[in-house]
């Protein structure tokens, strides 16, 4: 299909297995955190590793299941790593200055990723954002002196009426503005590859059988699974998509295309930054088991 062309003309194509051929991808020392930070964007990432203990018991699992906290960076989630870095890749690359305008889709932790650098390196901050999405992130997006433009939840990702529809025409409209664009931009995986994973491969000595993501524009899952297989080539990546999104493979995994509650993963497209090819084995989560769990894990972990 076309959608499946497109998808193959984006990813990357460089692979371990390819006898002299140089790594395309940066490789950026990791350092230890400074006593003192210049700015809180120092903050991000180097999150904790956290074993999962009641609810392996309860459940009877034997093996050891560990997870990364990411709420613990700078603005609460795992967006703030490619918040930081699209906004510096773009300015070392002389795309944007300080003082233009920065426009994002997202479905609000992206927006409170960029918000948050944009606040520090003075760039005026407008999101997109579907009306399903939480109170609680658009009061931190507005804290940040983000512009906030709500869109219908049920507009398809090509309606003009869509978050991404209604960037684009922002765009078209505003001089010195931008969108970075998480959906193509590979500023997004590599955040992951450079930063997430090797944290993941230094707190675990490299010693990963498993590692499972859920995926929205599929910048973590693909960042993460890339650089997992060059150092451990036996790992398995299990992916998580809700029913309503078509991202799973095999396709017969995946209903209608239709609404659910859970915030921030699945789509009704393949976004670009999407690699499926790195992904083992898809799993369909529900609703009501992703709101359990996630209640189950503040209680019995405190996570």
């Amino acid at each position: 299909t076309m959608t499946e062309e497109k998808e193959l003309n984006t990813i990357c194509k460089w692979a371990l297995d390819k006898p002299g051929v140089p790594n395309p991808h940066n490789s950026v020392p990791r350092r230890a955190r400074p006593k003192i930070m210049k700015t809180i964007l120092e903050a991000i990432g180097d999150t904790p590793l956290v074993r999962i203990h009641t609810i392996s018991k309860k459940e009877g699992i034997k093996c050891q299941i560990l997870a990364k906290c990411e709420y613990f960076n700078s603005g609460g989630s795992v967006k703030d790593r490619i918040g930081r870095q699209m906004i510096e890749d773009a300015e070392k690359a002389g795309r944007i200055k300080p003082g233009d305008i920065l426009i994002e889709p997202t479905s609000g932790n992206t927006g409170i990723g960029l918000a948050l650098a944009a606040a520090l390196k003075g760039y005026r901050m407008i999101i997109t954002l579907p009306e399903k999405m939480s109170q609680e992130k658009v009061d931190v997006l507005k804290a940040l002196g983000a512009e906030i433009i709500r869109t219908p939840t049920e507009a398809a990702f090509d309606s003009p009426d869509s978050h991404i529809g209604v960037a684009k025409r922002l765009n078209k409209e505003l001089k010195n503005s931008h969108i970075l664009d998480q959906y193509t931009n590979p500023s997004n995986p590599m955040a992951h590859y450079l930063t997430t994973a090797e944290e993941l491969l230094e707190q675990t000595d490299g010693k990963i059988d498993y590692v499972v993501m859920s995926a929205g524009t599929g910048g973590t899952i693909t960042g993460v699974a890339r650089k997992l297989k060059e150092k451990i080539p036996n790992v398995k990546v299990i992916g998580v998509d809700p029913m309503g999104s078509i991202l799973a493979l095999p396709e017969s995994l995946n209903g209608p295309v239709s609404s659910y509650k859970v915030e921030g993963i699945g789509y009704d497209f393949i976004p670009q930054v999407l690699d499926r090819t790195l992904v083992d084995e898809w799993i369909k989560s529900e609703d009501k088991e992703s709101f359990t769990m996630a209640r189950r894990l503040i209680r019995d972990e405190g996570l």
